[in-house]
């Protein structure tokens, strides 16, 4: 093992005692950044003599250094990578010292991988930023200062690499600190030391360097095993997105997660956020055993005293600091997508354990690299750092990311392909969210539902014309209302004769009629009904879409199945007739196709059930949905 600063022997520490860094290093491309890590992990912790040989057999094949080991492909694990000689991935990697453990990310330099740089910062308490000292600094270094300052990130490491290649100047190195320093003011960084040093020769990794003794800093390894990250996980006020509804038998009833931030302790008063329901904590079960409190970073069930309605993506919250409830932000985005972001583009929003439709309603503006000036945009392209303002919904629960990381942060995914097009952070509420549920008498979904004595749900019939949905539909909603439920039956063809009065019968305001109709359903759901929809909807996205609106489990699928020749036999309005004779176009199923459902909740055959029959099926399907709700 090579000669390193050891720390004092009484500083060392067992593993699970030691305190953990999550770091990364970012800057331009071929600064050295897989470099300075395999040699911080080769002189911090030391190889085995098989991973040596290993290295130096690579290094043969691929390396950059002449004879000498190349520290780098300890890192670039691709094939492409090690051919181009850059980093493409995020490499993640784990060593420890008698004092600290680390996870490290090494994060691409290329303008192209910003996306994947903006990952590995997600999570990361400090920042090395490299700059080759012959360079100085250049826009993608600017660029990754900025990413990582709108990440969260307060603390910066300025590693002045490649500092031989200028014969160790001292004058190079305060040049180049001293353009970082001007440049960074805005960026409201913690800290910031400078540390020049030579990855590829070791100086100022692990040691001090002789060849440097105008500097008198610590060498990088000393920084990160004692530099202090801010307790702002721990600090910050209680949140708990829940992630699952535990409830392995009829006696138990836990919702688990992870603590974001703050603390909870038995006893502690806690607020869902969505709701503003109130309850008190009874117990916290973790794997092992029963604990008194849990902090930011545990993973734990915890059981309430009272019976509230708590579901996947809430948040339990302290009463006293409660985060922001709404359905319109603004944002801070890194934009990774090819395809632009613009006006009305339509997004899953994962933030904390909820995930839900998102709408852009507004690019405002982009972030200039260069100068930290902001100009009007309307769009955001690949690898920009721009404003929007974003409308989900449903109202989700956020704090903005300068005051609490875990819960301001969120991605947005295409729902088409479920690639993540964009990391966010919240910058704040646009719609008085955080106001909304701080009076008890306010009147939610939840609270509605409550009154009625049901869960509400969505059931959507859809199949060919005339393959008896709206028949199906009454009769259900009879024995529904028969039974005491609150219903409300929306058809197709008499919702065509007034709000959707203006749509044709093209592909597109088919796709818009479901949407409205999906949106009206959603409204009354969210009134705490049982909503029944008779409608061809014949395209299964426009179908997903409307189901997207719902919570998980509340949007029965219906499918109708009627074969072409038997609804054209019914022909029960004459449409197909009509279709026939050229007065009706676009009819489903003969001039246009339908796709049916792939995973219907119900399938209903009616050459083998009457409507009443099929009606039967629906009802004791609904039943039996509310039962496990």
């Amino acid at each position: 093992m090579p000669d390193t600063l050891a720390p004092p022997a009484n500083d060392s520490l067992p593993l699970g005692l030691r305190s953990e860094l999550r770091f990364l290093t970012c800057g331009s491309v071929d600064d050295g950044k897989s470099t300075l890590i395999g040699r911080l992990i080769h002189d911090a912790s030391g190889l085995l003599d098989d991973q040596i040989a290993s290295l130096r057999n690579d290094s043969r094949r691929f390396g950059t250094t002449d004879d000498e080991i190349d520290f780098a492909l300890l890192l670039d694990g691709l094939e492409a990578e090690r051919e181009q000689g850059i980093t493409i991935d995020v490499a993640y990697r784990f060593f420890t010292t008698p004092r600290r453990a680390f996870v490290v990310a090494d994060t691409p330099g290329h303008q192209q991988y910003t996306r994947n740089m903006a990952t590995g910062a997600s999570n990361a308490e400090l920042a090395v930023l490299l700059v080759d000292a012959r360079k100085g600094l250049l826009e993608q270094t600017r660029r990754h200062a900025a990413i990582v300052s709108l990440l969260g990130i307060r603390h910066v490491v300025l590693a002045v690499n490649k500092i031989d290649l200028v014969d160790f100047s001292q004058a190079r190195f305060r040049e180049i600190e001293a353009a970082f320093t001007a440049f960074a003011e805005p960026l409201a960084f913690h800290s910031v030391v400078s540390i020049p040093l030579s990855a590829t020769l070791g100086d100022n990794i692990a040691k001090s360097s002789p060849r440097m003794p105008w500097y008198a800093g610590p060498p990088l390894l000393a920084h990160l095993e004692t530099v202090e990250t801010d307790l702002e996980a721990a600090e910050a006020p209680t949140r708990f997105p829940v992630q699952w509804v535990n409830r392995p038998n009829a006696d138990f009833r836990g919702f688990t997660g992870t603590v974001a931030s703050g603390r909870v302790a038995v006893g502690d008063k806690v607020v869902v956020a969505g709701s503003g329901r109130l309850s008190t904590v009874a117990r916290i079960v973790s794997f092992e055993r029963d604990l008194a409190e849990a902090s930011a970073g545990r993973s734990v069930t915890l059981t309430l005293a009272d019976d509230v309605d708590v579901i996947r993506g809430d948040v339990l919250a302290d009463p006293k600091s409660r985060p922001t409830v709404a359905r319109r932000f603004a944002a801070d985005l890194v934009w990774m997508d090819e395809t632009p972001a613009i006006l009305g583009k339509r997004f899953l929003l994962k933030i904390g354990s909820a995930t839900v439709p998102a709408t852009i309603r507004r690019v405002t503006d982009t972030l200039d690299v260069d100068t930290l000036q902001r100009a009007p945009a309307a769009q955001l392209n690949l690898n920009a750092i721009g404003r929007v303002e974003i409308e989900s919904t449903v109202p989700v629960a956020f704090d903005p990311y300068a005051e609490n990381r875990q819960t301001g942060a969120f991605i947005l995914i295409d729902r088409s392909t479920l690639r993540t097009a964009a990391a966010g952070m919240v910058v704040e509420g646009l719609d008085g969210g955080r106001d909304v549920h701080r009076h008890a008498e306010t009147i939610t979904p939840a609270l509605r539902a409550e009154a009625k004595g049901q869960q509400p749900l969505v059931v959507w019939f859809t199949g060919l014309p005339g393959s008896g949905k709206s028949t199906i539909a009454n009769i259900v909603e009879r024995k529904l209302a028969a039974l005491g439920r609150q219903t409300m039956l929306l058809d197709g063809d008499n919702l065509r004769q007034g709000l959707n009065a203006d749509l044709g019968f093209d592909a597109p305001a088919r796709a818009e009629n479901v949407r409205r109709v999906g949106e009206v359903a959603k409204l009354m759901a969210d009134a705490g009904l049982i909503t029944i929809v008779a409608l061809v909807s014949p395209f299964r996205a426009d179908r997903v879409r409307a189901g997207t609106l719902l919570p998980e489990g509340s949007f029965l699928e219906v499918f109708v199945d009627t074969p072409y020749e038997v609804c054209r036999q019914r022909d029960p309005k004459g449409l197909y007739g009509k279709a026939d004779q050229g007065k009706v176009i676009n009819l489903t199923g003969r001039d246009q196709a339908y796709e049916p459902p792939e995973s219907p909740a119900l399938v209903l055959r009616t050459v083998e059930l009457d409507a009443d029959q099929a009606a039967d099926r629906v009802v004791e399907l609904v039943l039996e949905k509310c039962r496990h709700l």
